[in-house]
């Protein structure tokens, strides 16, 4: 799959040998009273009724992960207002994102958990151990009583079970509608060239911005390589390495799909279509290749590319960056785009948390997950973070102050709103219009990791060094370093390697098994 998934296996490769100490761990989390009242139709804690005074907040000590600049601090409005329209009482301890994992791993082994920790991913391989041990709640018989929360994409619920029950609630994301590629259209147009549908199009555009320079610049080149393993998901036909095949999962590296797209990408670099240094670039140096008008192919959400790329608009209006909606591998081949995972990670509450306070919690995190809540997760509190313009909402400079939105109170709360990632602060009307119907087009023929929150024990211990060593070749095979005969050797060498055929053995047997619940 990807890299950032590789580098998670490291890390929990690495923090396993910690595990041992948490058979018998006694988890000592504080706990405080849940209030007494009843929640309203928004899930609201209101006073009770007579001269009774109103219900202590509920204390509630939160981990979770942001990634932007700077967290929220603890006079921040929107966790003061959260907490006035929740009747708790917030600690939140903010992880960056690039050092989360680690830390959640070091947080599960000591036992110092949190009331509400959000777990990076559902296949963590110490929480799901912790889980068997039984140190968290099974949620499934209480999330029906919170209507957010049901209303979570049941094939999203489905991929965070763990042995057929919910351990932890998915922090929702939309299915469709993010990260694909995305392409100068004014530059399609000054060329008289219409808008590729598949990867021989792709090339013959690439090739044409290269050649024909249409920013007048020399230097110009066909795509950022930002996000690069789309072209192999594209070829694979799956996100990721897993395909379901006629009920079975097939690992599409060792597949001749996975050639061709090495071949692909291999005629990219020699052709100088693609920067020469790709595999060192940092993510700055995408965009800046993307926005100084060198580049006219990259890949990003279409929220996010409005933002990278707004300033490049303001300065030319004639600048049209444009998502583009599938590409098939080849002329008459199946159109390809990615389906998202549903979520950004899960979240988890301790059985060292009485049962009346989990409850408090999940009343929670279902308001922020929902109606004027989601608003104050997403946008803030009206009129102080964002204003209605002609049915928009539109953030100040007020939002970015008090670290509002999806990089920091998103990432503990659902937010499957289906146009997440279409609409941007300072979008035009127009602009968003357009995302959604591109949105609506992929969602009829996206297709998924279909090995989401599957996990196979011999992948956990030794997976990640195959991986790595994957991803290095495919590499050295695109630069040149190797060539595609070394490529098939190894690939027939894994073919022949009971240790990793092992581990596509383990998959199915999860995979049958999550069939057969379903």
């Amino acid at each position: 799959m990807k890299n950032g998934e590789t580098k998670l296996l490291n890390k929990q490769k690495t923090l396993l040998v910690l595990s041992t100490m948490v058979a018998f761990l006694s988890l000592t989390v504080a706990c405080s009273s849940t209030p007494s009242s009843a929640p309203n139709k928004e899930g609201v804690s209101t006073p009770n009724e007579g001269t009774q005074a109103p219900a202590k907040p509920t204390e509630i000590k939160i981990m979770a992960d942001f990634t932007i600049t700077q967290p929220p601090g603890t006079d921040n409005p929107v966790l003061k207002e959260f907490e006035k329209r929740t009747n708790t009482k917030l600690t939140v301890q903010w992880i960056p994102g690039s050092d989360y994992a680690d830390r959640v791993n070091v947080a599960l082994a000591a036992g110092d958990i949190a009331d509400l920790i959000k777990i990076p991913d559902i296949t963590t391989a110490l929480f799901r151990q912790m889980v068997k041990q039984g140190a968290f709640w099974d949620l499934t018989p209480y999330i029906k009583d919170y209507p957010n929360l049901v209303a979570i994409n049941p094939k999203t619920w489905s991929n965070t079970k763990i042995d057929g029950k919910s351990y932890a609630i998915p922090a929702g994301r939309p299915l469709d509608g993010g990260g694909f590629f995305d392409i100068r259209k004014d530059w399609l147009d000054k060329l008289g060239l219409k808008m590729p549908t598949n990867m021989d199009e792709l090339y013959t555009v690439m090739k044409a911005f290269k050649e024909n320079a249409p920013d007048g610049k020399k230097d110009t080149i066909g795509y950022t390589m930002r996000g690069s393993a789309t072209i192999d998901e594209v070829f694979l036909g799956t996100v990721g390495m897993w395909k379901a095949v006629d009920g079975k999962l097939v690992n599409m590296y060792l597949e001749p799909e996975m050639r061709e797209s090495l071949i692909y990408q291999r005629k990219l670099y020699q052709e100088g279509l693609i920067p020469q240094d790709f595999p060192v670039l940092k993510e700055n140096q995408y965009w800046e290749l993307a926005t100084s008008g060198r580049a006219g192919i990259t890949i990003e959400t279409p929220e996010a590319l409005f933002r990278y790329t707004m300033d490049q608009w303001k300065k030319d209006p004639k600048v049209e960056w444009t998502p583009m909606i599938s590409l098939a591998p080849k002329a008459g081949g199946k159109a390809y785009v990615p389906q998202s995972t549903g979520m950004n990670g899960v979240l988890a509450i301790p059985k060292s948390v009485p049962e009346e306070k989990m409850k408090a919690i999940l009343k929670f995190v279902n308001y922020g997950s929902g109606g004027e809540g989601l608003d104050l997760t997403l946008y803030g509190i009206k009129d102080v973070h964002y204003t209605l313009t002609d049915g928009l909402k539109v953030s100040n400079d007020k939002a970015v102050a008090d670290s509002v939105g999806t990089a920091t109170w998103g990432k503990m709360f659902s937010t499957p709103v289906v146009d997440l990632w279409q609409y941007a602060a300072g979008m035009p009307k127009e602009t968003y219009q357009r995302n959604m119907k591109i949105t609506e087009e992929r969602a009829k023929i996206s297709i998924g990791n279909p090995a989401i929150g599957l996990v196979s024990n011999t992948d956990i211990k030794i997976g990640a060094d195959y991986k790595k060593k994957i991803s290095d070749m495919k590499t050295q095979v695109i630069i040149g370093k190797i060539t595609l005969e070394e490529w098939d050797k190894y690939i027939d060498s894994l073919k022949k390697d009971a240790n990793y055929q092992k581990i596509t053995e383990e998959f199915n047997i999860e995979y049958k098994n999550r069939l057969a619940q379903k």
